[in-house]
């Protein structure tokens, strides 16, 4: 009867212990689910330093936008075939700052096209993503997009969820420069051709 009771009690230990992994295991499969790659609309490719050609990736449609005489940040993003740089051209024409950034891993990609800044916050924490530390997150929060992607102080170090990072050494001066005149553009390719005449210049004095 002893043996019995070992036996029974055994196996509900055992009957427990697997319910209890194929429970953890299914929500562990939930919650590492792999996430679908974001799909891109538009590609946007710089035809000169402030010309910019926008195409609809489903229509093929394209579009010449023309910045001109204005201030605008470009930046091309931390992926294969781009520079992983931010450009501050100024109003004038010329590229005078320019930093590392990292931009949206492969399911987070970053937009491309050509965005007004629509929200500037000195101090600000993600509401999607906020940080478990409770530390701001996102300061020098400058959002060009409703779906909250902005460019802001971060690590360039590691890949964001869509957000641009910018190195803390540069965000402050592009954060006072900006206004909500200022257009943000993003792009898959290099802008280098176009801002290493400048930079050499800025870089000799420095």
């Amino acid at each position: 009867m002893y043996g019995v009771k070992i036996f029974f009690v055994a196996l509900f230990c055992f009957t427990s212990v697997a319910w209890a992994e194929l429970t953890w295991d299914e929500e562990w499969a939930k919650k590492n689910e792999e996430p679908s790659v974001k799909v891109l609309t538009h590609e946007l490719v710089p035809v000169s330093k402030t010309v910019f050609k926008v195409i609809n990736l489903e229509s093929e449609k394209e579009k010449t936008i023309d910045l001109t005489g204005k201030n605008f940040i470009i930046v091309s993003v931390r992926e294969p075939g781009s520079d992983g740089r931010f450009y501050a051209v100024d109003s004038d024409g010329t590229v005078w700052w320019s930093g590392a950034v990292t931009s949206g891993a492969d399911e987070f990609k970053s937009p491309s096209g050509v965005f007004p800044i629509i929200q500037k916050k000195r101090y600000h924490m993600s509401t999607l993503f906020p940080d478990e530390s409770g530390e701001n997150n996102m300061n020098y929060m400058m959002k060009f997009t409703n779906g909250g992607h902005a460019l802001h102080e971060g690590s360039v170090d590691w890949m964001s969820h869509g957000c641009i990072h910018i190195d803390p050494k540069d965000v402050p001066v592009i954060y006072r420069w900006s206004t909500f005149k200022t257009k943000v553009v993003i792009t898959r390719h290099s802008y280098m051709p176009f801002a290493q005449e400048d930079l050499r210049k800025i870089y000799i004095k420095r």
